[in-house]
């Protein structure tokens, strides 16, 4: 039994969920800069490899099996909301101006996103339960792709892919 929900997708999920809540809070409290920036190195690659995984396998099982495309829509593009705020924080130090608010504001966007997906009946989770997934063959994919991108990122973190957010330039000052 055990080693079931070990491998079941949503547990897989979840799990991530709690532990990147973990490293929120100890970010919170951290006050030494060296200790933020090992915790936010921490939080964005637990980030990114979470949102691979859901946009590589979960996402598209679940797009074919269950009819509220508005949610997996919007559950893009917080993704693409998050990417922007991990690449900044990637590039950025714990000394620069809005490091800080800009942890936080991730920290909230995860957080609402979260909510989304676990909402009992109507999020993302339950809905993917509801319709029948084979949540365990789901699991063991996203584990093994998990286990792939740890090892690879073991060095370094991609550019993020967006999916529903189009460059733009934004020229500061220009009239």
């Amino acid at each position: 039994m055990a080693r079931a929900a070990q491998s079941d997708a949503i547990a897989l999920l979840k799990a991530d969920h709690r532990k990147v809540e973990d490293l929120f809070a100890k970010f919170e409290k951290a006050r030494d800069a060296e200790k933020k920036q090992q915790l936010a190195t921490q939080i964005c690659t637990e980030l990114t490899i979470h949102t691979i995984i859901e946009e590589e396998i979960f996402y598209p099982a679940c797009r074919e099996a269950i009819k509220d495309e508005d949610l997996l829509d919007e559950s893009f593009v917080e993704h693409d909301g998050a990417k922007v705020l991990i690449a900044e924080l990637e590039a950025g130090s714990p000394s620069e101006e809005f490091y800080d608010a800009k942890m936080s504001v991730l920290s909230e966007q995860i957080k609402h996103h979260v909510r989304e997906e676990e909402k009992p009946s109507q999020g993302l989770f339950a809905q993917a339960r509801a319709a029948g997934l084979d949540l365990v063959q789901l699991g063991t994919r996203m584990q093994a792709r998990k286990q792939e991108l740890m090892s690879q990122f073991e060095t370094d973190l991609p550019p993020p892919k967006m999916r529903t957010m189009t460059a733009i330039t934004v020229q500061v000052g220009a009239k």
